[in-house]
C-alpha cells in the first residue's frame, strides 16, 4: 500500500503542461504566425521550391518574348535566364542566392531537374526517327561522318592546352589526359538535334534538300555522340581499365537486350492494346514511363548516366501510327514548361561569368567559339558539296550542323558533375554553346534566303538557267501557257484550293457539293461474266463533264511543342491519316470532284503565305476561303450561338489573316460566311438562355434531325460593276449550273448624279487619278459593265433561263435597295436547304456610296474600324448583311489582280 500511495504521489506530482513549456507543435499559421516562407526547412522543402520554381519560370517566359521575335529558339532563352540568376549577375545582390538559391535547397531542385532530364532524352530519343536514317544512310554517313570527325579532331587538340592550363582548378578529379579530351572531343562534335529541328521546321526547310540532309546527318550525330559521352562517363566512373570495359561490355549487351528482347514485347502489346492505331491509350503511356525509368534505372547502376537509358527507350519506340507524336503529346508540356528551365537555371548557378577574369582565359573563350564553329562548318560544308550540292546549299548545311543548343548544355553539365570540367572551363563552355546557337539562324537566312531557294528549285528543275534566264518552250512551259490561258478565263475555273477548317466542314461540302460535276453513273451496260465473250451492241458512251479539281489544305499551327516539330517531320504519315483531310477525299468521290490534300505545320503569323505559296504551286483557279465564327485562327468544333455574330464582327486574328490572304492572293479569292447553309436546322430555334428546368441543357442532343424536304438553294447577287463583280457573276452562272439552284441576278445602276450631286467622287477616281488622268471616265466603266451584263445574259441557256433571272434598277440609294431586295429574296422557303447571297468584295466602290454607307452602318450599329475588321476584309454590305443576321449565307468574291 505503503508503494502504491508513493507511486500515486509521485503522479500527482507531475507539474501540468504550461503555455510557457520548451516543448510545443509546430507553427501552425505560416506567415499569419510570422514565419518567413523564404527560411529553407527541410522537413518542408515545398515552399521554397514553389518559389524558386516560380521565379524561374516566369524568368525565362519573359525573355523568350524578344528572343522568339527574331527567331531565336526557347533555349537561349533558358540559357541566359539561368546566367542571369546566377552568380553572374542577380548573384551579386548581397542576400539575393542565400534568400531565393539557399545551398541546402539545391538537391531538391537537383532531383526535380534530373528526373525532367530523364524525360527530355526520353523524348529526344522519341524524336529521332531511324527510319530517315536508314532511308538516307549515304548522306547521314557521309556528312554526319565528316560533321563529327574534324570537330572531334581539333576538340582533342585544343583539349591539350585547356587540360594543362586549367588542371589545377579546384573541384576537379584526376582524370587521364585520355578521358578529358575525349571529352572536350565530345563537346566540340555533338549536334543539338531538337534545336535543330525546330529551327528547320521555322524556316521551313524540312522539306528541301538541305533540310533532307541536315535532318538525316543530324540523327546519326546525334546517336553517335550521346553512345561516345557513356563511354566516357564510364571511363571517368571506373576505378580501372577492366572495370571500364565491364560498363563497356555491359551496355553493348544491353542495347541488344532492348532492342531484340523488349522491343518486339513491347510492339505486341502496343498492337494488342490499340495504341498504334487509335493512339497510346493511359495504360500504354504508363507503361512507357515505367520502361523508360526502369532503363534509366539500370544505366545509373551500371556506371553510365541515366539519361542514356532513358534515351534508348525514346529510340525503340515505334513511330507507325503516330504512336511516337501521340505519347509526347502526352507528356511534353510539363517537361518543356517546368522541368527544363529547372534544368538550365541549375546551369546558370554554376557558371560564373566573373571567373573569365585573365587575358588566357578569354583567349580560350575565343578559340573554344571558333573551333566549335569552324570544325563543323567546314566538315559539314566539304561532305555537302561531295554530296553534289552547291555551294550556298553546302554553307547553310555546315552553319545548321554548328548548332549546339540544349544537348550541350546537358552534355556540360554531366561533365561539371562528373568534375571533369572545372567552373571556367564549365562557363568557358557555355559562352560557345550560346553563341554558336544564338548564330545559327541569322546565318542560315544569310547563306539561303527564300529568294534564293526559289530560284534554285527553278534552276534544278530546269525552267531557268543560273542566270534566270527562261530556258526554250518545252511541255512544262507549254502547260504553264495552257495554265495561264485558263486563269485569264475566269468563266473556267477548274481548280480550286480550299482552306480546310473542322469546323467549317459540313458548310463547306454543301456549298462544294453546288459546284460538283454529274454525278457518277454508268458509263457502259454491264456485262454478266458469263456472257462477256458473247457479242452485243455497243452501248453508247453517256457524256460526263470535265470533274472539278479541288485540293484542301489543312493548316496547324506550329508550337514551342516537340510534337508539333515531329509532325512536320513526318508531314507525309500525317497527311495520309489526318481525318479531315480523308474526310475531304471521301466528300470528293461522292460528288464527282477531283480532291486531293495536304496538311501544313506553320507558325500563325505564315498562314497567309502558306496558302498564297500553296496556290501558285497548284496553278488555282480561285481560293475558298471559310470565316472563323469564333474569330480565331485555332480549329473550334463548335461556337455558341449567342456569342457567334459578336465574334464574328470583332477585330481578330482570323480577319488579319483573311484580309492578308487576299491582298497576297495569286488568284480569284472567295470567303464563304456561312449561316445554315448545310441544313434547315436551326432556322427556327431560339438562342440558348438560360432558364429555370430541371432537364439537362443537353437534353434533346441526340434526337435524329429528320433528311432535308427539299435540296433546293436560292442565290441573290446585287451587281455593281467592276471588275470583283464581273467575276462573281460568273462564278453565279456556274453556281446556277446545279440543278438544285435558283438565282436572281440584280443589276444595281447607281445613278451618276447620286455622286455627283454629293460633291463625292465616282468609282475610281481618286485625287490622284484625276490629276494623272489614267483612269477611265464614269461613262465608259458603266457602258463596259452594262455590255458584259447584257452579254451574260443572252448567253444563258434555256435549261439555265427557268432557274435565272435578270433584273435590272436604277436608284440614288444603292445600298438601300440591295439591302432591301436581299431581304426579301433569300430566307422565304422554309423548307430549303440554306440561301446564299454572293456579292463582289468591290474595291473599286470604295468612294461610290459616300454618306449613304455612313448612315445604312450607323443604323444597324456598326463603323468601319481601322486595320483588318469584318467591313474591311469582306465590305460594307456585308458588314451591314452579317450585322442584321440576314437569312442566308455569303459568300464574297475578289477577283485576281490584273
Amino acid at each position: 500500500m505503503a508503494s502504491i500511495a508513493t507511486s500515486l504521489g509521485t503522479v500527482t506530482a507531475k507539474p501540468s503542461p504550461t503555455p510557457t513549456a520548451s516543448v510545443r507543435a509546430a507553427h501552425q499559421g505560416g506567415i499569419l504566425e510570422g514565419a518567413n516562407p523564404t527560411h529553407y526547412d527541410s522537413k518542408n522543402p515545398i515552399i521554397v521550391f514553389i518559389i524558386q520554381a516560380g521565379i524561374i519560370i516566369i524568368f525565362c517566359r519573359l525573355l523568350q518574348y524578344p528572343l522568339s521575335k527574331i527567331r531565336q529558339p526557347t533555349v537561349i532563352a533558358e540559357i541566359i535566364g539561368g546566367i542571369l540568376l546566377g552568380p553572374s549577375v542577380l548573384g551579386r545582390i548581397p542576400g539575393f542566392s542565400d534568400a531565393i538559391f539557399p545551398k541546402e535547397s539545391l538537391p531538391n531542385l537537383s532531383l526535380a531537374a534530373n528526373l525532367g532530364l530523364v524525360l527530355f532524352l526520353f523524348l529526344v530519343g522519341l524524336e529521332v526517327d531511324l527510319r530517315l536514317l536508314l532511308k538516307n544512310w549515304k548522306i547521314s554517313l557521309s556528312v554526319g561522318a565528316a560533321g563529327m570527325a574534324l570537330p572531334f579532331g581539333l576538340g582533342c587538340a585544343i583539349s591539350y592546352g585547356l587540360y594543362h592550363e586549367f588542371r589545377e582548378d579546384a573541384g576537379l578529379v584526376p582524370i587521364s589526359f585520355g578521358t578529358y579530351m575525349l571529352f572536350v572531343g565530345v563537346a566540340m562534335a555533338i549536334t543539338a538535334f531538337p534545336v535543330l529541328c525546330r529551327i528547320l521546321t521555322e524556316l521551313k526547310l524540312l522539306g528541301t534538300e538541305v533540310g533532307l540532309v541536315v535532318l538525316s546527318a543530324g540523327v546519326g550525330n546525334d546517336v553517335v555522340g550521346w553512345i561516345l559521352l557513356a563511354l566516357c562517363v564510364a571511363l571517368v566512373n571506373a576505378g580501372s581499365g577492366i572495370v571500364a570495359l565491364y560498363v563497356l561490355l555491359t551496355s553493348i549487351a544491353y542495347i541488344l537486350f532492348l532492342v531484340f528482347a523488349i522491343r518486339p514485347v513491347f510492339l505486341r502489346i502496343l498492337k494488342q492494346s490499340g495504341s498504334i492505331q487509335n493512339g497510346p491509350t493511359q495504360s500504354m503511356v504508363a507503361l512507357t514511363i515505367l520502361l523508360c525509368f526502369a532503363s534509366a534505372f539500370f544505366t545509373g547502376i551500371i556506371g553510365v548516366h541515366p539519361i542514356f537509358g532513358a534515351f534508348l527507350v525514346g529510340l525503340i519506340c515505334p513511330h507507325d501510327g503516330g504512336f511516337a507524336i501521340g505519347l509526347a503529346e502526352k507528356i511534353e508540356d510539363l517537361v518543356a514548361i517546368f522541368f527544363l528551365p529547372l534544368y538550365f537555371a541549375l546551369s546558370g548557378l554554376s557558371t560564373n561569368i566573373g571567373l573569365l577574369d585573365s587575358g588566357i582565359t578569354w583567349a580560350y573563350v575565343i578559340a573554344v567559339i571558333v573551333i566549335a564553329f569552324v570544325g563543323k562548318f567546314i566538315g559539314g560544308t566539304i561532305a555537302a558539296r561531295l554530296c553534289k550540292m552547291v555551294w550556298r546549299e553546302s554553307f547553310t548545311v555546315g552553319v545548321l550542323m554548328s548548332c549546339k543548343g540544349l544537348v550541350e548544355l546537358i552534355v556540360l553539365n554531366i561533365g561539371l558533375q562528373a568534375k571533369i570540367l572545372s567552373p571556367r572551363t564549365f562557363t568557358i563552355f557555355v559562352v560557345m554553346a550560346l553563341v554558336t546557337t544564338f548564330a545559327t539562324t541569322p546565318l542560315t537566312l544569310a547563306f539561303y534566303p527564300p529568294w534564293y531557294q526559289k530560284k534554285l528549285g527553278a534552276w534544278k528543275r530546269g525552267e531557268i538557267d543560273w542566270d534566270e534566264n527562261q530556258l526554250g518552250h518545252d511541255t512544262n512551259s507549254i502547260d504553264s501557257d495552257h495554265i495561264a490561258m485558263d486563269k485569264q478565263n475566269a468563266s473556267e475555273i477548274r481548280r480550286i484550293l480550299v482552306y480546310l477548317r473542322l469546323e467549317s466542314l459540313p458548310s463547306l461540302f454543301t456549298f462544294i457539293s453546288l459546284l460538283g460535276g454529274d454525278k457518277p453513273g454508268r458509263v457502259f451496260s454491264r456485262v454478266h461474266p458469263s456472257k462477256a465473250g458473247i457479242a452485243t451492241d455497243e452501248a453508247a458512251p453517256i457524256s460526263q463533264k470535265r470533274p472539278l479539281q479541288m485540293h484542301g489544305l489543312r493548316m496547324l499551327e506550329l508550337t514551342q511543342r516537340l510534337s508539333s516539330v515531329m509532325k512536320e517531320s513526318e508531314i507525309d504519315d500525317v497527311s495520309t491519316k489526318d481525318p479531315v483531310v480523308n474526310s475531304f477525299h471521301t466528300f470528293g468521290q461522292l460528288n464527282n470532284i477531283a480532291t486531293s490534300g495536304d496538311v501544313e505545320i506553320v507558325p500563325e503569323g505564315s498562314y497567309a503565305e502558306t496558302l498564297a505559296h500553296s496556290a501558285s504551286e497548284q496553278a488555282t483557279d480561285m481560293i475558298l476561303l471559310p470565316w472563323s465564327e469564333s474569330g480565331s485562327l485555332s480549329e473550334s468544333a463548335s461556337t455558341t450561338v449567342e456569342h457567334s455574330r459578336e465574334q464574328m464582327l470583332q477585330n481578330g486574328p482570323h480577319s488579319q489573316f483573311l484580309a492578308a490572304m487576299l491582298n497576297q492572293a495569286p488568284c480569284h479569292a472567295a470567303v464563304f460566311v456561312n449561316n445554315n447553309l448545310n441544313s434547315s436546322v436551326g432556322k427556327d430555334q431560339q438562342p440558348f438562355s438560360p432558364t429555370k428546368s430541371r432537364q439537362s441543357v443537353r437534353s434533346g442532343h441526340g434526337i435524329p434531325s429528320s433528311p432535308l424536304p427539299a435540296r433546293a438553294h436560292h442565290i441573290f447577287f446585287p451587281f455593281f460593276g467592276g471588275l470583283d463583280d464581273r467575276t462573281a457573276l460568273q462564278f453565279v452562272l456556274r453556281l446556277a449550273q446545279n440543278a438544285d439552284v435558283t438565282a436572281t441576278i440584280l443589276y444595281v445602276e447607281a445613278d451618276q448624279s447620286a455622286g455627283s450631286a454629293a460633291g463625292e467622287a465616282v468609282p475610281g477616281q481618286t485625287e490622284g487619278s484625276r490629276q494623272h488622268g489614267v483612269v477611265k471616265s464614269w461613262q465608259e466603266c458603266v457602258e463596259k459593265d452594262k455590255s458584259f451584263f447584257a452579254v451574260m445574259k443572252d448567253s444563258l441557256s434555256s435549261e439555265l433561263e427557268a432557274r435565272v433571272m435578270f433584273e435590272t434598277v436604277s436608284t440614288r440609294r444603292p445600298l438601300e435597295v440591295t439591302f432591301q431586295r436581299a431581304q426579301s429574296e433569300v430566307g422565304q422557303a422554309r423548307k430549303n436547304s440554306g440561301d446564299l447571297i454572293v456579292l463582289g468584295r468591290g474595291r473599286e466602290h470604295e468612294e461610290l456610296f459616300g454618306k449613304e454607307r455612313q448612315h445604312l452602318l450607323s443604323s444597324v450599329g456598326q463603323t468601319r474600324q481601322p486595320g483588318s475588321d469584318v467591313g474591311h476584309v469582306l465590305g460594307d454590305i456585308a458588314l451591314v448583311l452579317i450585322a442584321t443576321e440576314v437569312k442566308a449565307s455569303l459568300l464574297v468574291i475578289q477577283a485576281m489582280k490584273e
